[in-house]
């Protein structure tokens, strides 16, 4: 039986840096969608709300997760820097390594949780971060 939990992991630094499951999906829509404007529609966040979240996670690290450039006729674009790809391979490889170990513990919580009399609503995309 494979529970219906989930598990998200947060991952911080002595530095003051945090990695957590909402930031790794932005990247991921960010290499996915090639933008800025896309990944903020697709999220149903505001373009600057995007923007500043993506300036967050560059600031944690050494260099820059996401790089852009500036519109013309084709328009702007985003993508994952090689650092930003690494950071997304690494948290995935964390977080599916402690999905595997700890199902037989999520399989217990489920048991001990108790169902909904209603089905569950549809889920919504969060609008913020945070």
């Amino acid at each position: 039986m494979t529970p219906k939990t989930r598990l998200s992991i947060r991952i911080d630094s002595e530095f003051g840096c945090e990695i957590e499951t909402k930031q790794v999906a932005l990247l991921e829509t960010i290499q996915r969608e090639g933008s800025i404007t896309g990944t903020a529609k697709f999220l149903g966040m505001s373009y600057r709300g995007t923007q500043k979240q993506i300036d967050v996670i560059n600031k944690a690290l050494h260099e820059p997760a996401v790089s852009t450039h500036s519109g013309g006729l084709t328009g702007g674009g985003a993508a994952l820097t090689p650092l930003g790809i690494q950071l997304v391979e690494l948290y995935r490889a964390i977080e599916g390594r402690a999905q595997a170990v700890g199902l037989p513990e999520r399989e217990a919580l489920h048991r001990l949780m108790r169902p909904n009399e209603y089905p569950p609503t549809k889920r919504v995309r969060p609008k913020h971060f945070g």
